[in-house]
Parts: structure tokens; sequence; C-alpha cells
């Protein structure tokens, strides 16, 4: 474990472009692929880069992500390694709530100021990738860097929606611009190597991943600019003049879970053949709770690029291009395309079930002869029997009591209850 560094993982904001998926959550306890939490992503990231000692900050609906990295990331007596929860508290200095990234790492100080470290990692807990962030340690160590920036190459049309970085000589940035207009994008491009150049990817991107030196941090977030609170707009704009702020340009698969379409796309992209995001990869394993569930059961069902989690009982007709997530249940003669289904947090018994339909109730799952396309079903959602949910780009948008409409991708809300017959 690399003693020198400690990992800090935002746990953002309110999350309110991702809803209704964050009205009783936070945005990294967000379930991804089955049976994951996004923030599995950057702990293991960490893990699988030699960093043990990491602190969550929460603020907003954090009661299932604390539950979640409680009964996930234990260690061994003998190890310095943890996964600490630093949630935002009002003190007499200071009656605030965490005012933005910045501030959220200022008011954390006093706590991670305790542990001996020459190097912070600043990580966000709502982005998909698999990084070796030792390679970036290393190259910020080489290269005397007082903060590094991991950069990803973007096209034009991708830019505009990111804070872009132009770099000078040994990877220096020279200058930072959010969000630029396309007619302004020439002045911004930077040399990202040939292989990106010729797929158009001209423009250094940030990814909101950085490294620290200590004294640089403490400097920057105490004395030099303590009114900031934003690390991306207000931090890293005023430190590039004064400090020797460093690229790391990192050329993998990289999203930001930002609203309801990248996180629907991000998850259905994990079907495919080879998906960018290997969740097969040995040396890049993501990890998560260990549940002792049983293996899936599936009859007389036919699948077609899809990923389905332990513990389901599943009979459907078909199932294609969905990911379907721990211990979902899914009725006969069912179809389900280009959809993710979370899954349930229990099973229900035969006798519940029994009582769910005497009073009116369809049981836990997805009932018998329904068709669902383009959808997320959230967490314990109780469908019935012939519901049909028809998402696509027809559909306005709408928030109903059971479900809401973003870019045509239907997402019904985490308990609700759809009776037999249905209709989106």
């Amino acid at each position: 474990m690399n003693r020198n560094v400690i990992a800090v993982i935002l746990g953002g904001g309110a999350g309110t472009r991702l809803s209704p998926l964050t009205s009783t959550r936070s945005k990294p306890a967000v379930p991804i692929a089955g049976k994951y939490r996004l923030v599995d992503i950057p702990i293991s990231n960490c893990l699988n880069s030699n960093v043990g000692r990491m602190y969550v900050l929460t603020q907003f609906n954090s009661a299932s992500l604390n539950k979640h990295i409680k009964n996930t990331y234990h260690f061994s007596a003998f190890s310095a390694a943890f996964v600490d929860i630093i949630a935002a508290e009002q003190t007499p200095d200071n009656p605030a709530w965490f005012q933005g990234t910045a501030d959220a790492v200022r008011q954390s100080l006093r706590h991670i100021g305790q542990q001996e470290f020459t190097h912070v990692l600043i990580l966000s807990g709502d982005q998909l990738y698999q990084m070796d962030f030792e390679e970036m340690i290393d190259n910020h160590v080489k290269s005397k860097a007082d903060i590094s920036i991991a950069t990803i190459p973007v096209t034009a049309k991708e830019a505009t929606e990111f804070g872009i970085l132009k770099k000078g000589e040994g990877n220096i940035i020279e200058t930072f611009i959010e969000k630029p207009k396309k007619e302004v994008l020439e002045d911004w491009i930077s040399d990202t190597g040939e292989a990106m150049q010729k797929q158009g990817r001209k423009y250094l991107a940030s990814m909101g991943i950085y490294i620290f030196g200590r004294k640089v941090l403490m400097d920057l977030l105490q004395e030099e600019y303590k009114d900031a609170t934003d690390f991306g707009k207000e931090i890293i704009p005023y430190s590039i003049s004064k400090h020797n702020v460093v690229s790391f340009q990192y050329e993998g698969y990289w999203t930001d879970i930002g609203n309801i379409h990248s996180f629907f796309e991000a998850n259905l992209a994990l079907t495919e053949d080879m998906p960018e995001f290997n969740l097969f990869d040995n040396d890049k394993s993501v990890y998560t709770r260990p549940r002792m569930l049983p293996p899936a059961k599936i009859s007389g069902t036919t699948l077609e690029k899809t990923i389905i989690a332990e513990g389901c009982i599943i009979n459907a007709s078909r199932i294609e291009h969905s990911v379907i997530g721990i211990r979902t249940r899914v009725g006969y003669g069912t179809t389900i395309v280009s959809c993710y289904i979370m899954g349930t947090d229990f099973y229900e018994t035969l006798e519940e079930m029994n009582n769910a339909v005497r009073n009116g109730l369809p049981r836990l799952g997805i009932g018998e002869r329904c068709y669902i396309k383009n959808a997320i079903i959230d967490k314990n959602c109780r469908i019935g029997n012939d519901v049909r949910i028809n998402g696509g780009d027809h559909l306005a948008p709408i928030d109903h009591p059971f479900y809401t409409v973003k870019d045509g991708i239907v997402v019904v809300k985490k308990g609700a209850v759809l009776p037999d017959g249905f209709v989106i």
C-alpha cells in the first residue's frame, strides 16, 4: 500500500439531474451494472492502484451510501487500509454545510490532516472508468508538480461540455476555460498525440481527478484562496498561474454519470460483446458488498446481450440488450428490451406473495406477459401482469407519482406499484 497518498472521494451534491434515482439516495449510492454502486468504482480503482486509505465525503441522502460502505469495505487488523465516511457537520467555527467540492475538502481537513501523507488524490463518486492511479502518482512525482490533473482527449463536439485545458512543454497546463463556445475552440487545441489527433480528439478535458501535494492543498484552501468553494471553477484556474500544474493524459474509457441518459447508456453498454468498461478484467476488479445469494435461475427465456446478476428467478419469454439486477423476478411471457432492471433488496416469502395478491398488489418484481422497452426499473418495484412500458423519443418529459420520463427513457421510481394492465 502506498503510504504517501490519501484518497478523498467526493460524494457530490443533490444529484438533481439523476433524479428520481437520487430522490432517496446520493449519486455515489446509485446501483450500476446490476450489483454494484457508483462509489465502488473509485474505491476499486484506488485498491487496484495500491491506494488503501480513503475518505468519502457525504452530505445529501447519505444513509444508503453509509450503510453500503460500512457493510462492504472491511480490512485486516494488520492493515492500515480504511474507507471512512466524513459527513458534512456543523461546528462552532463553521455552521454551514459543504458549499462545493473545494469547501467539502477544506471542512474535512481537520480529520484528513491527522493522517500522515505527502499527496492527496481527489476523486469524484459518480464516474465510470478503470484507471491506474499509480501511473498518475509516479508522473506527478517525476514532474515535480504541485498539482496534477487527469485529462482525457475529446472531440470538438464534446469539448463544449467540459472544462478544457491547454498544455505546453512538459505537459504543463497553461490555461483553462469552462465549457468553451464552438467559435473559440481553435485556440484550445493541445498536442494529444498522433493516435488521438487522427480520431479528432484534439482537446484536453478535465476528468475532475486531481493530485495535490499536501502543503499546496493546505495553503490553497486555508490561506491563498480560502473563500473558494469549487475545484474546477475556482481552485484550478487560479492555481495554473501560481503553481506548477501538470496534465496526466488518460486515453481509456471514462464517462461522467451526470444525467439519466448517460447513466442509461453506460449501463446498457456493458452488455456489448467487447464493452469498453471491462468487468471481466482480473487486474481491474470492481469490488462491492459480498452477498450470499443463490445463482440465477432461468427457464424458457431467450437471452440476447444481457447481463444477469445473482439471485434472479427469470421465466421471461425474451430479454435483449438489458442489465438485470440482483434478486429480480420476471414472470412468464414477458419481453424486456434495452432496460436496466435494478432488482430488489429482499425476497418475498410464498406467504408474503399470497398476501400481496389477496390485497390487490402485484408480487415483488415483474409480472407475466409484460412488454418493457427503454426503461430503468428502480429497486423494489411491483409491476403487475400485462403491463406495457414503451419508452422512446415519442414520449414527452413527465414526472408522474410512479415514474419519470427523461430523454425518452422511462424511470419507474423506487418501490413503485404498477397495477395489472398499466400502460406508459
